[in-house]
């Protein structure tokens, strides 16, 4: 597990990292909000630790932007700002928890396993392809804030496209899959469930996810 510390008081930065890498996670610290933006954004990481008044560039507009960029890695606050508004703030703006300093390295641990675990159950549930994301628990599915209302071999068909993202679908392996038959040469029902679910998940964005492949079949592609 990898964890980025977004600190600018050194010395707590420094016990951070020592206290996470004895426990075994890989940790890496930014001292401003602006670097610690630059490295969130790369989503590289399973957990933010992020304190809010920082140089540069203070954390809530940090998390704000990553969440607008739908970068859902899960964040923890720390913050001397300990007032009931400044929490609401806090959690509103996107954050998963929120710890007040001074605090006990052992009630911080416990905080990140909980959010580790949870982020753990929640991305073996939820496959996401660039914005787009598909909750296998509850069968729902959204591209950035749309909600995407499917069928249930449309739902099938995307399932099975984001499970195969950057890969070829041939029509006929699209066929065994979801229709559970030999594919036939004569019949366009595959184009025609590919073209309504094209319409649901890429009409109205600027980056098309669902592409043809001419003579071959289709793809989904992630950039």
């Amino acid at each position: 597990m990898k964890i980025l510390v977004v600190e600018d008081e050194k010395k707590l930065a420094k016990v951070l990292k020592q206290g996470f890498e004895e426990e075994h996670y890989i940790v890496e610290v930014a001292f401003d909000g602006e670097q610690g933006f630059s490295l969130a954004s790369t989503g590289n990481y399973d957990l933010i630790v992020l304190d809010i008044l920082l140089p540069k560039r203070d954390g809530i507009s940090v998390l704000k932007e990553l969440h607008a960029k739908h970068i859902n890695t899960p964040v923890l606050l720390l913050t001397a700002k300990s007032s009931v508004e400044d929490k609401v703030e806090g959690l509103d703006s996107g954050a998963d928890d929120y710890l007040t300093k001074p605090f006990s390295f052992e009630e911080l641990l416990a905080r990140v396993r909980l959010l580790l675990k949870r982020s753990a159950y929640e991305k073996s549930t939820i496959l996401k392809v660039a914005d787009l994301q598909l909750d296998l628990v509850a069968h729902k599915a959204k591209r950035g804030d749309k909600q995407i209302e499917l069928t249930g071999r449309e739902y099938a068909l995307l399932q099975y496209f984001m499970q195969n993202v950057n890969r070829v679908l041939t029509r006929t392996i699209i066929s065994e899959q979801i229709w559970n038959y030999n594919f036939d040469t004569g019949t366009n029902v595959i184009d025609v469930y590919i073209n309504h679910l094209r319409s649901k998940i890429d009409d109205g964005f600027e980056i098309k996810l669902i592409h043809t492949v001419r003579g071959v079949g289709y793809m989904m592609k992630d950039d």
